[in-house]
């Protein structure tokens, strides 16, 4: 196992399916030892098997990312065993059901804000304690295509998403003279359970998300990867404050 992240220590929120397994296992293929975190101990772990059955190291750690306690102790976790933090993806996050923006609950819409905005910022304040001292690091946050345009349906949703954008331009402002570079990635429709889920899982529902994407396909989770690994590469040193669309068009 080598690679661009030979000797790193990486992190990674919802590291139990979809985009983030697919991250996480892209850290561990080129050479990171990759601490995997979620709410999903069982898929978490699993994760972590994957990695490790590739030859590479991993440590699975249960969190969930509305809770500060626990992401400072899964962050501390990985430091202990692995020695430090230099790259993180804060990708946790939970999908909207379609409905007006008059019928979404409160209580719904703070559990979007909590996981899909808080978790972010709770996740990145204490990756940048651990990594500013060090003198460096980088980090990635999930967006969506959501976090660039309205979505019809999606108010909440994509009012996370568009925060995340936010927090990510601001904080890497203010970090970047302390050699943390903060960027935002923005998947546009991926092949996932998440996606799966919103569908309805049917033909049906696959191919009405599908038909406005001009690539005429979803992504698979390893191409978002790809994009998330490139922004914490150091071919990505000039690149601060950016959100990559990684959508197949569906925003041109």
């Amino acid at each position: 196992m080598s690679g661009r992240f030979d000797g790193m220590v990486a992190f990674v929120t919802g590291a139990s399916s979809g985009i983030g397994r697919a991250t996480a296992l892209a850290f561990g293929g080129e050479g990171a030892s990759v601490v995997v975190a979620d709410i999903d101990a069982d898929g978490n772990k699993e994760t972590a098997t994957m990695i490790e059955r590739a030859g590479g190291r991993a440590l699975a750690v249960d969190c969930d990312v509305t809770s500060g306690d626990q992401v400072k102790a899964a962050l501390h976790a990985g430091v202990d065993r692995f020695g430090g933090l230099d790259v993180a993806f804060n990708n946790a996050g939970i999908e909207q059901r379609p409905k007006p923006t008059a019928q979404i609950a409160d209580d719904e819409w703070d559990r979007l804000v909590a996981v899909n905005l808080r978790g972010v910022f709770v996740a990145m304040k204490h990756e940048i304690e651990i990594m500013v001292p060090r003198r460096g690091g980088a980090i990635v946050n999930t967006s969506s295509g959501a976090g660039i345009k309205g979505v019809k349906g999606q108010a909440a949703y994509a009012a996370t998403k568009h925060g995340v954008i936010g927090l990510t331009r601001s904080t890497a402002l203010e970090y970047i003279a302390a050699g943390v570079r903060i960027n935002a990635v923005c998947p546009g429709i991926v092949d996932t359970e998440m996606m799966r889920r919103y569908t309805g899982g049917t033909d049906e529902g696959r191919i009405g998300v599908i038909a406005p994407v001009p690539i005429g396909r979803m992504a698979e989770p390893g191409e978002i990867a790809a994009a998330v690994l490139w922004l914490c590469s150091p071919e990505a040193a000039f690149t601060v404050g950016h959100a990559m669309v990684v959508d197949g068009g569906h925003s041109a």
